[in-house]
């Protein structure tokens, strides 16, 4: 039996694990999952559980992830926290006998979290990214506004480094900040304000100005084989709340990440996302990780998570992989649950951490 652990991550691991334990019908996998948060929502689907040290990073968590994978008897690692850094340095788990599943190289990692080098660095003729400028100070800004305004009526901006669409907004030339919060307009800012901050500023980290996309999204959840497409399941977000979203096997985008994935070299689960434009799709980005919609994408008929775990351990010449059905529509209902039959005790950062069955 294998004991693979995920580490402290996104809260889409929960409905990993879940499926994982689902299609896992001999046993071979014993999951631990690992969470600063005492109450996780992955501790109710994983075989164990551990609450993680708060505050560690860098070597300092390394070191305690290499102990953990000797406490715990861990064969399979597929880290979130720290991924970078532990990818680095997978021979040194693997001398002790842990495999790790690094979606890919650490240097490959490192361009994918920053989107201004992402995008410098992409060749997608089918899909290609939006017109972009990346921008540290007020004076570029405004020289990639203007520039970009030349062939674009509408512009966005956006951090270099960011998950869940922290920081982004589109450019209003006609309302002001207050407005559009008045009229509870989301990610949107006013132009002025937006000018007005940078110049006393003078110079911020990395921001990317580009071509706002206004079409509809899709967000295809992948496995890989070091460099090579197994699976790809794109869905296709709708704009009207609570419509779901449609399983959409377009080929420009099964092309398109089929190509991604041979250039990163990417492996394991991993998710693209596309936008909508005028002359086709453009490429938005490449999260090294799950996406929170991977449970949605597994209804048409293959196991990602699974897939990715069994092809790594035994070799995906060993597995199949079912075909995906075309034109579904899916979503997410919310279900309660009990979080903790009794109040947790959360443990100090120098304490010593036990893996408790659940």
């Amino acid at each position: 039996m294998q004991h693979v652990w995920f580490n402290k991550t996104f809260s889409s691991v929960a409905a990993a694990i879940s499926l994982i334990r689902e299609a896992d019908v001999l046993g071979e996998y014993h999951i631990v999952s690992s969470h600063t948060n005492p109450y996780s929502a992955a501790f109710q689907e994983a075989h164990e559980s551990a609450v993680e040290p708060s505050g560690l990073q860098g070597e300092v968590y390394l070191a305690w992830c290499l102990q953990f994978c000797l406490d715990h008897a861990i064969t399979i690692f597929i880290p979130g926290k720290e991924a970078v850094l532990i990818s680095a340095e997978r021979e040194r788990f693997e001398q002790q006998g842990t495999r790790v599943l690094s979606v890919a190289s650490a240097e490959m990692l490192e361009l994918l979290h920053d989107k201004a080098a992402f995008y410098q660095a992409v060749d997608l003729p089918l899909t290609p990214p939006a017109a972009f400028r990346v921008v540290e100070t007020a004076e570029q800004f405004e020289e990639a506004y203007r520039a970009l305004k030349q062939d674009h009526a509408k512009l966005c901006i956006k951090p270099a480094k960011s998950v869940f669409g922290l920081g982004f907004a589109v450019i209003e030339e006609e309302r002001s900040s207050a407005q559009l919060l008045v009229e509870g307009v989301q990610y949107h800012i006013g132009l002025d304000d937006l000018r007005r901050g940078f110049a006393a500023m003078g110079t911020f980290k990395t921001m990317i100005v580009m071509e706002y996309l206004d079409g509809h999204e899709y967000s295809v959840d992948c496995v890989g084989d070091n460099g090579r497409l197994v699976c790809a399941v794109p869905r296709k977000k709708m704009k009207q709340a609570g419509r779901g979203q449609m399983i959409e096997m377009r080929s420009d985008i099964l092309d398109s990440v089929r190509q991604l994935a041979k250039t990163f070299g990417l492996n394991g689960n991993f998710n693209v996302q596309f936008k909508e434009r005028a002359g086709g799709l453009g490429l938005l980005e490449i999260n090294p990780r799950m996406s929170g919609g991977i449970a949605m994408a597994c209804l048409a008929g293959a196991n990602l998570p699974y897939l990715a775990l069994a092809g790594f351990d035994r070799g995906f010449e060993h597995l199949h992989v079912p075909e995906v059905r075309h034109g579904i529509r899916v979503a997410e209902l919310g279900r309660a649950a009990i979080l903790a039959d009794a109040e947790v005790q959360v443990m100090a950062p120098e304490a010593e951490v036990s893996c408790a069955a659940l």
